[in-house]
């Protein structure tokens, strides 16, 4: 067995639980330390050395005041007490700890001093009857597993399936930007809490709480709140602190603030990255969808528009502006609708253009075309579309132009509404 110890500042213990949470799932809370079980994940982090040196590195939380490992939870509770004390560890583990670093002794440590017993295995070498007699079998049960002769039972840390903290404002806000500093705090234990559960946020909320009830005798809401939300699953809490950078630049507080909760309202597993050893495949920056979420922040989420593409066999009905945010939700639907899309021309016209023909009904434009490959039909009415004014009836081709290159031209077949075949123009590419 290894057990680590580690005695975290009293404020961020919660914090410390969740961030021994992502390298052993044992983990427990006693006499206001950190008890960590990692003989069952030693290997899966290359060993305790390895697992030291990650869990030692707390990123935004303040670090441990000490830290000690034992072969048993009591022993390195003992030698963590002692660390945190400033006493020397004795030579021999366990038989020379002292008896004061137990804490099932406390009740009888001023009787077993008057008697020389001073250390563990001074305590083991008295006759067991006489110690369960005079102190109680649970002292002799501490000592057990302190020399691990019997299992220790423990409440295992389990983590909340809810990110939600509340944190008092160290002085009262009368401005939302005011709110960033103790909101970073937050963002610091939402972090920790996500990479223990290997999770990232899609949409949290942050909420303040009104220091007054009214404001020239008009009632005021006792809380209020801004939800933020995320294209993707992330842990970067960089991103996530200039979205609420940039929320907050467009808040205006009814009311001073006095306390801020962070609570998440949707998250989801988040694999780790697959690393390459390719240089084109080592993405540096930002991701586009982080700066388009910044955007849109800043300027509004109807003022940021990205072309979506849409599921629709008539090519000028393919494409639509729509919100950034909405457009990750479409996307995947409509590639699968519309596979052949990339090979259409990036330039539509608004309008196709219609084009003049020769004797033998060829199209013209700028001079002679000559029409390539073969036409691809497209051949219905749109009937689910209350904008579509005329059924689509068309053979589109591709067309070389001697003076524009390639061209994107269709002929309109005859149908109800049209007598004769026609050519237009509707795009080129580049």
């Amino acid at each position: 067995m290894a057990w680590i110890a580690l005695s975290p500042p009293e404020e961020q213990l919660q914090a410390w639980c969740w961030q021994a949470l992502r390298f052993t799932p044992r983990v427990a809370v006693q006499q206001g330390c950190v008890l960590l079980e990692v003989s069952s994940t030693l290997r899966l982090w290359g060993g305790l050395r390895a697992l030291l040196q990650q869990l030692l590195q707390p990123g935004s939380l303040q670090p441990c005041r000490a830290w000690a490992r034992g072969r048993t939870a009591p022993v390195a509770l003992a030698l963590l007490l002692l660390k945190c004390q400033h006493r020397a560890p004795p030579q021999q583990v366990p038989d020379g700890l002292p008896l004061d670093t137990l804490a099932a002794a406390a009740p009888a440590l001023a009787v077993l001093e008057r008697t020389g017993c001073r250390s563990f295995g001074a305590l083991r070498a008295l006759p067991r009857a006489g110690v369960a007699r005079r102190f109680g079998a649970a002292l002799l049960e501490a000592l057990d597993q302190a020399y691990g002769d019997r299992p220790a039972a423990y409440d295992w840390c389990r983590l909340p399936p809810v990110f939600d903290q509340n944190l008092e404002l160290p002085a009262i806000a009368t401005a939302a930007p005011e709110l960033l500093w103790t909101g970073q705090r937050l963002l610091d234990a939402l972090h920790t809490w996500l990479r223990a559960g290997q999770r990232g946020v899609l949409a949290l909320e942050l909420e303040w709480t009104h220091d007054l009830r009214r404001i020239d005798g008009r009632q005021l809401p006792r809380q209020a709140r801004l939800p933020i939300r995320t294209a993707r699953p992330t842990q970067d809490m960089a991103h996530l602190r200039r979205l609420l950078h940039e929320h907050l630049q467009q808040q205006c507080l009814a009311a001073p603030a006095n306390h801020l909760r962070l609570r998440t309202l949707e998250v989801a597993p988040l694999p780790g990255a697959s690393a390459s050893l390719l240089p084109e495949e080592q993405h540096t920056g930002e991701p586009l969808h982080a700066l388009i979420e910044r955007l849109a922040a800043r300027l509004g989420a109807d003022r940021v528009l990205v072309p979506q593409l849409v599921a629709d066999h008539r090519p000028e009905r393919m494409q639509r502006w729509v919100p950034a945010q909405q457009a990750l939700e479409l996307r995947a639907a409509a590639e699968e609708l519309a596979p052949d899309a990339a090979l259409f021309p990036a330039w539509l016209l608004r309008e196709p253009l219609a084009l003049d023909m020769d004797a033998q009904g060829q199209p013209l434009f700028h001079g002679p075309l000559q029409l390539l490959a073969r036409p691809r039909r497209v051949d219905g009415a749109g009937w689910w579309d209350l904008d579509a004014d005329q059924p689509a009836v068309r053979d589109y081709r591709l067309a070389r132009s001697a003076q524009l290159g390639l061209l994107w031209l269709y002929c309109e077949r005859p149908h109800s509404g049209v007598a004769e075949p026609r050519w237009f123009l509707q795009g080129a590419y580049a």
